[in-house]
């Protein structure tokens, strides 16, 4: 085996048909990757990867491969040396091994310059060296899984014919057919089984730095199976009925195989940030689906950015990864806008469904268009329908950062779809009236939002005054409480039915102004207000969990804008002026409630406190800080609009981070022990079970906006046209309180997206491109050279 082996690389390289053929491969590689535009152009791609390459070669190895292959049998049929071959003391097994391993070497060896790629990748990283190895080296596994598997097809192709034009034809069909073919039938006939037959789905799933043993065990199946063919292919003998059932008998007995390891298999992510592996908490929320989950992704669309065919890229990768682990979730890309007579009516059902559109500026050739996307999926569980927002807006963000979170984003905005779909409501949350909380509303988007996920119903502490113990009763039902900015100060009654609520281990999240201040009481004809403090008699209740709210309002430089009318009536001309009474808080915690989401605006924020707890036995994580630039005003204080047109100081800005955002977690203890209570408990407890609490230090950070239209979404400022991401704070914190299976916590996940130093590129690209175009061709010819001088230095002497 080993002399044929031998015998096979000594004639490729004897002959310049093979250094043609090598050097075709990297010249391709090389003028697509990094010289032609189009798609696959890793300059113009602009992310450190090697994706294009992994997507490009198998196309030109379902040539080259052939290439190499075709002569292996066909040249000893036409020479007549077959005969000769097979009378040699060496079974059919081992010319054949020794022939396709003669084959495989050359066609790595052809592959060996491409490392020249990943060396160019991580140097133009940003930073240098910013390029995922793990997932380099599991792609070009799957890459020599791919070339394996094309050898065993390319050889048994070079029996089928002396001719080794037709060889290679055959080969190359062959190779075409279960790499591609397969896949177009499943796609015709809508099979997955179809579909796993064919070669790409397996391939483009190891291409990403993933090993999966099914894939695995697929193509060891494929060079198995042309292996056999090719050995009794090559015998002189004709076919007997035993041999006909082995021929029948080795296909079906892979497939059988193949088949049975579906479902017992073992995955390696071998990405740094283990990007395509599914959290337990997603895994358990899919577990359970027995019929389709149907999937309409509309971020599909000729002309996008590169940064948005790299979302695109990674919504199919995520949604492949759900589809693996349970084949009941189905998708599809749509575009909706390709057809120009239905365009405008798509647009407008898609709008009406809440599914907003996003204007692009694409620059091309120097010139500068708009493309409209729509960054949406629509999943369909029986019948009901849910939306899903692919992208994660955050203000300020530049198109490589609005891509990062997005991707960051995924698998939670698709494992949270599916859990509202799958899951039946079974939290219950009372929404606390009657010590002059906001109006509905004013808290109607919010709640809107809410039902999704909650069954939501208003509950009033007035029956307390007569009948607190059946209050406490009753309130007992309800596994959330929020109090939207109350206004009027607890009885002492009150206070001690929401304490039991809490030791029962009840959750809350409660938004507190410790400060009357409205932005509305400003617009009066003296444009000036009063900020005095707000007594809600709920000083030692917070301060026995372990936070105080100071009646302080936080000045923060970091701010929104307040708009303003400047002249009367049709002259008026609305002006935008620096407001620091509207923090805008940016929090890098790592937190799931607060990571990745948009800056959240308050509006007359107060200080928090933090204190120390018997035994420490609270947890407290600062969820909402101010920016280091600010300060504290305390009150009573007269606040003016005046104020927007002042110069501010910086130096009186040193106050650093202020708190106005707090989450408590752990056993509480109750304000009223050792302490008179107002009424008698029927079951009196002092020591809370786990339990969670987040207290806000602004009451307006729920309230939306009402116009004329009834409720606007919470979060959107008319006059700047921003969002905000108060909603999804808020969302964030009632999922992480009501949270069992641990759902939310998929937000902490850390992906990274790993982009080029285009400005290294634009200085040194020709550089490049000539390294990874003429250097590989460069040392082809030395090899060749070399190996030529030393074979005639051989036979010579």
């Amino acid at each position: 085996m080993l002399a044929i082996l031998k015998k096979e690389i000594n004639s490729f390289f004897a002959s310049p048909i093979g250094y043609l053929v090598i050097g075709l491969f990297l010249l391709l590689n090389g003028l697509f990757l990094w010289l032609f535009k189009g798609e696959f152009n890793i300059l113009n791609y602009g992310f450190a990867d090697l994706s294009s390459f992994f997507l490009l070669s198998p196309w030109i190895l379902i040539f080259l491969i052939p290439a190499v292959t075709m002569r292996s049998f066909s040249d000893e049929k036409k020479q007549g040396t077959l005969e000769l071959l097979l009378t040699k003391p060496i079974s059919h097994l081992h010319i054949v091994l020794g022939k396709y391993f003669g084959a495989l070497i050359l066609i790595l060896l052809a592959l060996l310059p491409t490392l020249l790629y990943v060396y160019t990748v991580s140097q133009l990283g940003n930073p240098i060296g910013n390029l995922d190895m793990g997932s380099v080296i599991g792609s070009y596994f799957g890459l020599l899984f791919l070339v394996a598997a094309y050898t065993a097809i390319g050889v048994f192709a070079s029996t089928l014919s002396d001719n080794q034009i037709v060889a290679f034809i055959s080969a190359v069909f062959l190779c075409f057919l279960f790499y591609i073919g397969f896949e177009g039938l499943g796609d015709f006939t809508s099979s997955t089984f179809v579909d796993k037959l064919g070669m790409s789905s397996h391939f483009k799933s190891m291409s990403r730095g993933v090993i999966d043993s099914r894939d695995v065990i697929y193509f060891f199946s494929i060079i198995l199976l042309f292996i056999v063919f090719t050995v009794k292919r090559i015998g002189t003998s004709k076919i007997d009925k035993k041999t006909a059932i082995t021929l029948a008998i080795v296909p079906m007995g892979l497939l059988v195989i193949n088949i049975f390891t579906q479902s017992i298999y073992q995955r390696f992510d071998l990405t740094h940030d283990k990007r395509y592996t599914l959290s337990e908490a997603t895994l358990e929320s899919i577990k359970d689906v027995d019929s389709p989950i149907l999937i309409d992704v509309f971020l599909e669309g000729e002309g996008f950015p590169t940064e948005f065919k790299r979302l695109q890229t990674e919504t199919r990768q995520i949604l492949e990864e759900f589809s693996a682990y349970n084949s009941n979730i189905n998708f599809k890309f749509i575009n909706p806008i390709e057809d120009d007579v239905t365009r405008q009516q798509n647009i407008n059902l898609l709008a009406q469904r809440g599914l907003t559109p996003m204007q692009l500026s694409v620059q091309e050739s120097g010139k500068t268009s708009q493309e409209v996307i729509f960054p949406w999926a629509l999943a369909s569980y029986g019948d009901v329908t849910t939306k899903i927002q692919l992208i994660k807006n955050k203000i300020g963000a530049s198109q490589q950062e609005l891509v990062s979170n997005s991707v960051q984003h995924l698998e939670y905005a698709f494992a949270d779809g599916f859990s509202k779909l799958v899951n039946p409501k079974r939290r219950k949350i009372a929404v606390l009236r009657g010590n002059g909380q906001l109006e509905n509303k004013y808290i109607a988007d919010f709640v809107t939002t809410l039902r999704d996920y909650y069954f939501i119903a208003p509950f009033t502490l007035d029956s307390v005054a007569s009948n607190p113990q059946e209050t406490l009763k009753k309130i007992k039902d309800y596994d959330l409480i929020i109090s939207a900015k109350p206004t009027k100060a607890f009885t002492e009654q009150e206070k001690l039915v929401l304490d039991q609520y809490t030791m029962n281990g009840g959750k809350s999240l409660w938004m507190i102004d410790a400060v009357a201040m409205e932005t509305d009481s400003l617009y009066n004809p003296e444009g000036k207000s009063y900020a005095v403090t707000r007594d809600l008699n709920l000083t030692d209740f917070f301060f026995k969990y372990g936070v105080r709210i100071n009646p302080v309002l936080v000045n923060d430089l970091y701010s929104a804008p307040i708009t303003l009318a400047n002249g009367d009536g049709s002259q008026a001309q609305f002006n935008q002026l620096p407001w620091f009474y509207t923090p805008l808080i940016n929090s890098e915690n790592n937190h799931p409630i607060i990571k990745n989401i948009n800056l959240v605006k308050l509006d007359f924020a107060n200080q928090i406190d933090t204190l120390k707890t018997a035994n420490n036995a609270i947890k407290k994580t600062i969820l909402l800080q101010s920016s280091l630039l600010s300060k504290l005003d305390g009150t009573p204080r007269e606040i003016s609009l005046e104020m927007a047109t002042v110069e501010p100081k910086p130096e009186q800005y040193s106050k650093g981070n202020q708190t106005v955002g707090v989450l408590l977690e752990g056993e509480f203890t109750s304000v009223y022990n050792n302490r008179v209570k107002p009424f008698k408990l029927e079951n009196d407890i002092t020591k809370s079970t786990p339990s969670k609490m987040i207290v806000i230090a602004d009451g307006d950070i729920i309230k939306n906006d009402v116009g004329r239209n009834g409720p606007q979404e919470l979060g959107f400022d008319k006059w700047t046209g921003q969002t905000y991401g108060n909603k999804e704070f808020l969302l964030n914190s009632v999922n992480y309180l009501l949270d069992d299976n641990g759902l939310i916590n998929i937000r902490s996940k850390d992906l990274s997206v790993a982009f080029l130093d285009q400005q290294r590129i634009s200085e040194e690209k020709t550089k490049w491109q000539v390294v990874n175009i003429a250097l590989p061709l460069t040392l082809l010819a030395i090899f060749g050279l070399g190996f030529n001088y030393l074979r005639r230095k051989k036979y010579t002497a």
